[in-house]
């Protein structure tokens, strides 16, 4: 057992890393916050002062507040949907012998590594584009209109894109519980008689539970953020319907150089984004016994 000498040994040599952390998050919080109270224009300087609220009540009561909540929203759950649900049938099919296994295995979690902004440009310049793009040959092959994906479907895109990014962290978190699964309780309920849906119902999917919650939680924190693939691909329309909370304090404090305004909706996404998380522990976080 440790002594009260060792734990405050511990103590003393981890303080160093505590410090450096809570000063990394908080300054810049502090900073937000702040700012958040301040009418600071980088067009304007020398001209700042007290605004109290004002800043958030412009904030909240843009048109196009509403429009990037609906769109964060849409983008989580459509991302989640997707890549829980192909992480689940990626992982049964990756458990499976089959040639090759670990080729395969690494061809599915290799886009994972890589980063959003080369993906998303990939996706735009390569699959999506209208002109050159690998489906507007298809289109083309097969005697059909090649689609304009990011005029006529802007959100929809964005979703696929993200979900092909996520997929593998999914798949490969899921895979692993799936390893973790007793193969005698699948056997013997194979000669009970039950069919391989009512195995995968009963025993696999109970069983990834806790995968699945796990994944849920640590893709919202992310997905709550995007903005590099926003960025490259649609800069945040059609109009704004691609724009979500992210990207409209991007547009609020670098495009529009409102450093006050752009901190108000800071404030709002991380007050908005711990509701959600809190939401997520309280609903789903009982998987993980917390």
């Amino acid at each position: 057992m440790a002594t009260q000498h060792s734990r405050t040994a511990a103590r003393l040599m981890i303080s160093p890393s505590v410090i450096l952390l809570l000063g990394w998050m908080l300054i810049p919080l502090t900073m937000t916050v702040y700012f958040s109270f301040q009418f600071y224009n980088l067009l304007q300087p020398g001209q700042e002062s007290f605004a109290g609220w004002t800043n958030y009540r412009f904030f909240v009561t843009d048109p196009s507040f509403f429009d990037a909540i609906r769109n964060t929203l849409v983008l989580v759950g459509g991302v989640l949907i997707i890549t829980v649900v192909g992480g689940i049938l990626l992982a049964l099919l990756l458990d499976k012998p089959i040639w090759g296994q670990g080729i395969v295995r690494i061809l599915v979690i290799a886009p994972f590594f890589v980063m959003p902004t080369v993906s998303a440009l990939v996706w735009k310049n390569m699959f999506m584009n209208p002109v050159n793009g690998l489906f507007a040959h298809f289109a083309n092959g097969l005697g059909l209109q090649p689609i304009d994906f990011f005029a006529h479907y802007p959100l929809a895109s964005i979703v696929g894109i993200v979900s092909w990014q996520w997929l593998p962290f999914a798949t490969l978190i899921i895979f692993t519980a799936i390893q973790s699964l007793d193969s005698e309780q699948l056997e013997a309920a194979e000669m009970d008689g039950a069919s391989a849906l009512n195995r995968f119902i009963y025993i696999i999917l109970p069983h990834l539970a806790r995968a699945i919650t796990v994944v849920i939680l640590i893709q919202t924190i992310f997905l709550l953020s995007i903005f590099a693939e926003i960025l490259v691909t649609t800069n945040g329309g059609p109009g704004t319907a691609t724009t979500n909370l992210t990207y409209l304090v991007y547009i609020q404090s670098l495009l529009q150089f409102d450093v006050g305004g752009g901190s108000a909706g800071g404030v709002i996404a991380i007050i908005l984004a711990n509701i959600v998380a809190i939401f997520l522990m309280r609903m789903i976080g009982k998987n993980l016994d917390i």
